[in-house]
């Protein structure tokens, strides 16, 4: 989810003469290659999944693209291949210099040291062990794992870091693959993030909805517009059930079912080829017997120093607007669930969460040196250890910014949504918007960016399509945000499915392997029993209700039982 970048890129394109020229350039680079515009992420993805080397199919990907733009210039082969490479580097660099992801690089190494130290303290040991008084099975162990990942609801790269790296150490104890933890916590980021009412997305959302109907001539509550496309964000919602289902059930299907049968009979969590996107280093005996405390302090503080970040960061963001209204609701309601909302909604999350991770860390080193653990320059060594263990993270996640930018540069995501023009019967259009959704953010690996790009169609579209129909319009818009999700919950260059490979401890491929089909999967009941009969007119909880109940259906019709402790039990 390359979040605010993109966003601010639009605005600035839009203000700026300069970047619109530049924008014009990339949009006739769409119009001029076609087709050729989908070769960078198509090979990056495709690569990925035969290779089962993410950080090399990246580098291929961006590589190809380059070499396109400078063929594109007018540069021979030879020529192309000299300044694709620099192209590259440069590429990097920008995706390095910017605030945004160079503070998403920051927190989740931070993070790593947080995890080193808490290792070191013994504290992740404890929580495993108390933990493990409730989660007696797998059952209790992913229902947990999923109860966590709704209450860290405000933001899922906060949930992705958190939640996998607490969970990690019972779920192996009772034989759940690490593809399926991965699944669990994934499933339960960017797709509750994305309907919390309060969270790092709405503020944005929010913005695009408020700047779509604007564009026809209507001056709407933009939040409560956003909270009546709730019922209609299908996949987000039928997703988090899926996940309850299945691990209640323990009924699995396709490839998580293989990956599931292999940890319980051979209590290999990773497959043997698979290289996990964790120093398995990490994950060693702790320096000391250390207390539940020793986890949960630092572990509250990052979540309280996180939750008062977003709103002071927000807050200050507000007051610094130059708006009225905003700047009057901060002053004379400090407090108030408008004004929390909307500071949340301005937060920067990347310097939010850095800061939270850095003094969580600190809080760990002054505890473990308190306790006589460790002195401060072995406190010091261990958090950078931790550190360590996540810079495979770090290059990955830089790379596919890079193979974002390389794309911006294309024109993909114009060449894609141009396949939309024309017209369609009112019936289909939620389902398009969905599928397009899906698609583009599938391959670009940005829900933030897919979201900016169809709903300033889809609004004007469906009201167009459907004039005094309003409902039909939301639900349209949240046709955009919920099939924006979808490839930020399953894109092998999304950055909430590479922290959340790396939270679980999971080979980032072999999660993305294992998860795609439940995605299409949910996907597919999202539209046949969500957006189709919507649009037909059928009240949207009913058909919300027999969404889920098509879920249950697909789980015991599909699924085969799994139950790891079975296997225990024998040993």
């Amino acid at each position: 989810m390359q979040k605010k970048w993109i966003w601010l890129l639009g605005l600035l394109v839009l203000f700026t003469p300069e970047l619109a020229f530049a924008a014009e350039t990339e949009a006739s680079l769409a119009a001029q290659l076609g087709w050729m515009t989908l070769i960078p992420p198509s090979l990056a993805i495709v690569l990925a999944f035969i290779t089962k080397n993410v950080v090399v199919s990246l580098f291929i990907g961006v590589y190809a693209g380059t070499i396109i733009v400078s063929m594109a210039g007018g540069e021979n082969i030879l020529l192309a291949l000299v300044s694709g490479f620099t192209g590259f580097v440069q590429l990097a660099l920008n995706s390095l210099a910017d605030p945004w992801n160079a503070g998403i690089i920051l927190q989740v190494l931070t993070i790593g040291g947080l995890i080193g130290l808490i290792t070191k303290m013994g504290g992740a040991r404890a929580v495993a062990e108390s933990l493990t008084k409730y989660a007696k099975g797998p059952v209790s162990t992913q229902v947990i794992t999923w109860v966590m990942g709704l209450l860290v609801f405000f933001d899922d790269y906060a949930n992705s870091l958190i939640v996998g790296p607490i969970m990690r150490p019972v779920s192996d104890k009772m034989r759940i693959s690490r593809e399926r933890l991965a699944f669990v916590v994934d499933a339960t980021a960017a797709p509750v993030a994305g309907i919390a009412l309060v969270s790092t997305w709405v503020g944005y959302e929010i913005g695009l909805i408020n700047d779509a109907y604007a564009s026809i001539g209507q001056d709407v509550n933009a939040y409560g517009v956003f909270l009546d496309t709730i019922p209609y964000r299908f996949y987000n919602i039928l997703m988090l059930f899926f996940v309850l289902v299945t691990s209640v059930s323990l009924r699995e299907f396709g490839t998580m079912y293989h990956a599931q049968i292999r940890s319980r009979d051979e209590g290999k969590v990773i497959a043997d080829d698979s290289q996990p996107m964790v120093d398995n280093d990490a994950d060693e005996e702790p320096h000391a017997e250390g207390t539940i405390w020793n986890a949960l302090v630092p572990i509250g503080a990052l979540i309280v120093f996180s939750l008062s970040g977003f709103y002071t960061n927000g807050r200050d963001a507000l007051l610094g607007s130059g708006d009225a209204r905003l700047v009057g609701l901060v002053e004379n309601a400090p407090f108030s669930f408008e004004t929390i909302r909307e500071a949340f909604g301005a937060s920067d999350a990347s310097i939010v969460l850095f800061q939270a991770a850095l003094v969580a860390s600190l809080i760990a080193l002054v505890m473990g040196v308190a306790q006589k653990i460790f002195t401060v320059a072995d406190g010091i060594d261990y958090w950078i250890n931790g550190m360590k263990s996540l810079l495979i993270t770090g290059v990955i996640l830089l790379l596919a910014w890079s193979l974002s930018g390389v794309m911006t540069q294309l024109g993909t995501a114009d060449y894609m949504v141009s396949l939309l023009s024309g017209s369609m019967p009112p019936l289909l259009l939620p389902t398009v918007i969905f599928l397009f959704g899906a698609v583009i953010s599938f391959a670009t690996g940005t829900s933030y960016g897919t979201m900016g790009i169809l709903m300033p169609l889809a609004i004007p579209l469906a009201a167009a399509l459907e004039p005094g129909n309003a409902e039909f319009v939301v639900m349209s818009a949240g046709a955009v945000l919920t099939g924006a999700i979808f490839g930020d919950h399953s894109s092998p260059i999304s950055d909430t499915t590479i922290l959340s490979s790396m939270g679980a401890g999971s080979n980032h491929i072999d999660h993305v392997r294992t998860q795609l089909p439940y995605a299409i999967a949910v996907a597919s009941v999202s539209i046949v029993f969500g957006y189709i009969p919507s649009a037909l007119g059928l009240n949207v909880w009913i058909s919300l209700l027999v969404g889920l109940l098509a879920i249950v259906a697909l789980v015991w019709i599909l699924g085969k039982k799994v139950d790891p402790t079975e296997k225990i039990k024998q040993l």
